[in-house]
């Protein structure tokens, strides 16, 4: 009983003191900033353990969801830079909040040491199969002709304002020069309910979410948003090869706050790009619609860069604001 006791104050030891005695076998955070059960929850846990085999010590999964991803972010960014705390970076909290909050709680650029890139989720344009046959659109550019024949007359939903469905939609629109009308949701479940009760006409959702009702023939795939044709979808046409140039995709990966050294964000690194490259993995993540994308945090942190400053401007134009 006094050996139980003692094993569980020293696993209760904070991260600072874990670091200083040396962290060996002591447990490493992984804050998952959305609530559990989605693709970026499920591949953190597939990751976890065999990462932390790897590393010899466990990696225990946290959700602390809330404010668009920020909050869990937010300890991220705070936590001790001793490699005992890590989080999941998303297109969301690292590239489209900053500029859709007025007043965010970190800086994406500087607060966090970039790990590796977990995964990407092609996003697919999908309509309700009803209003497929009511309009006879078959393809994306059917979509985009009945669109400019009838301006105003089609919509889209999102989960809310600034939301990753909601400015796909925007370069959808910007991209096809069309005016459809978007429909923000309070979060992705109503904004999908509302697409298969005909509430709205199209969404551009992340596969993982729409796979089950485009399997079920109640959504149509009209296109995918990646640059090229997904094998998860191979006979759904990509949307640059109607748009060229247009490319959309979710996206996230792995940070540790700013200041971490050099050597714990190498040995995380190899860890976790050696359990995205094992086969269980990537059987897994097939199963969840998603592709394993290991890199090196230089090439993970040039990434985030990238989609910030892409973003940047596709969130002015489209005037939403989270006070």
């Amino acid at each position: 009983m006094q050996r139980r006791s003692l094993l569980l104050g020293t696993l209760a030891l904070p991260a600072s003191l874990a670091a200083r005695a040396g962290g060996a076998g002591l447990p490493i955070r992984l804050i998952v900033p959305y609530a559990a059960g989605g693709p970026l929850d499920l591949t953190a846990r597939v990751l976890a353990e065999q990462a932390g085999d790897a590393l010899g010590r466990p990696v225990i999964v946290e959700n602390k969801p809330g404010a668009g991803g920020n909050i869990g972010c937010e300890l991220v960014a705070k936590a001790a830079p001793d490699g005992a705390t890590i989080g999941i970076a998303a297109v969301a909290t690292h590239a489209i909040n900053p500029w859709l909050f007025r007043n965010m709680p970190f800086d994406a650029g500087k607060d966090f040491a970039p790990i590796t890139q977990m995964a990407r989720v092609p996003n697919v344009l999908v309509m309700n199969a009803d209003s497929v046959r009511r309009r006879r659109i078959d393809t994306l550019a059917d979509l985009i002709a009945y669109a400019r024949k009838h301006p105003g007359q089609l919509n889209y939903g999102s989960g809310g304002n600034g939301s990753a469905g909601h400015l796909a939609g925007e370069m959808f629109k910007q991209g096809a020069d069309i005016f459809v009308v978007h429909i923000p949701y309070n979060g992705g479940s109503p904004a999908q309910l509302a697409l298969l009760s005909g509430q709205v006409d199209f969404n551009i959702d992340n596969l993982a979410t729409a796979a089950a009702n485009i399997q079920s023939g109640r959504l149509k795939p009209l296109a995918v948003t990646t640059a090229r044709r997904s094998p998860l979808l191979p006979g759904v046409p990509a949307m640059a090869e109607t748009l060229p140039g247009f490319e959309v995709d979710t996206w996230w990966g792995l940070v540790a706050p700013a200041g971490t050294p050099r050597k714990a964000i190498a040995r995380l690194n190899a860890a976790f790009t050696a359990a995205l490259r094992a086969p269980a993995t990537q059987k897994r993540f097939a199963q969840l619609m998603a592709e394993p994308v290991p890199t090196t945090p230089e090439q993970f942190g040039q990434f985030m860069a990238r989609e910030r400053a892409r973003y940047e401007s596709v969130v002015k134009r489209s005037g939403a604001q989270v006070d």
